[in-house]
């Protein structure tokens, strides 16, 4: 089962269904933001009762964020994350000391219309040399600071930016096209997140340039010590999403292309395809009432 936001050709106003073998079962809410103002106990039971209603075939499945919802991320929370920024940047001891100390790296990502879906493209800056996806699991929370369901996550990242000082981090993180995620939730009363599988993928003109895969029991941090954090000052009315970092990082030597094809898959959550485009003009649509 998993939890998605769609539109139908004959109905342009996004809806929010239960999707079980390629059936929609509309639930009874406005947005992904009204199902998110629910305790997971409600939301349980609206899956559970919500009655089949059309073929996934007629419809188009969209990001699954929506209204004030934000997307955030953690960074170094992996060794391999923690090992990759200490060798791409000039001040190295920063990202040690936040790999071993008790506070989490959280950072905004994206708010909800900046967003990409499974299918849409991905992007990099035109003014940054080198330019990685970056893999992982996302956690799904309601404004209650529950843990709703999962998401794959593309974070993608400036490395060149980021690496040259810190304090360029939004510029490496927030710009068009840096935020994907898969287009259905699983939700969390069906899936044991603690050893799930992560693969990247990534082909150019049909051919692997670049594969590994790792799991989520090699993360440092607890989920429920994230989601603390990140709700320890700020509310979340319409819920918000919280990528948790991620342990798989190409070498310095490594360059995205424009075309390149992006393959995120996590056991039992879902899978995320995105091809490869540079600057902002590819993402017009997002901005587009």
């Amino acid at each position: 089962m998993h939890i998605v936001r769609y539109q139908s050709v004959s109905d342009s106003r996004p809806r929010i269904a239960v999707l079980n073998d390629g059936v929609l079962s509309t639930l009874p809410v406005a947005g992904m933001f009204e199902l998110l103002n629910h305790r997971i106990e409600e939301v349980e039971r609206m899956c559970a009762d919500a009655a089949p209603d059309c073929p996934l075939t007629e419809v188009r499945l969209l990001a699954p964020v929506d209204g004030a919802m934000e997307v955030w991320a953690a960074g170094v929370t992996y060794l391999r994350s923690r090992d990759a920024r200490v060798e791409e940047s000039t001040l190295k001891s920063v990202y040690e000391l936040v790999y071993d100390a008790e506070r989490p790296e959280l950072f905004f990502k994206s708010p909800a219309w900046r967003v990409v879906v499974d299918g849409e493209p991905v992007g990099i800056r035109s003014d940054s040399e080198l330019n990685v996806p970056e893999p992982e699991l996302a956690l799904v929370m309601n404004r209650f600071e529950e843990i709703v369901g999962y998401v794959v996550c593309n974070d993608m990242s400036s490395r060149s930016v980021e690496g040259e000082n810190p304090l360029y981090l939004p510029q490496a993180k927030l710009y068009a096209g840096a935020c994907a995620l898969s287009s259905g939730i699983r939700p969390a009363w069906e899936v044991d997140p603690s050893d799930l599988a992560i693969r990247l993928t990534i082909t150019r003109k049909g051919a692997v340039i670049w594969d590994g895969t790792t799991s989520t029991k090699q993360i440092r941090r607890p989920f429920t010590q994230l989601a603390a954090y990140l709700f320890h000052s700020e509310n979340y009315p319409h819920g918000v999403v919280l990528a948790t970092g991620t342990g798989l990082v190409p070498d310095l030597d490594f360059r995205l292309h424009a075309g390149d094809l992006i393959t995120v898959t996590i056991d039992e959550i879902g899978e995320l395809r995105n091809p490869v485009v540079v600057g902002k003009d590819h993402f017009n649509f997002l901005a587009t009432p």
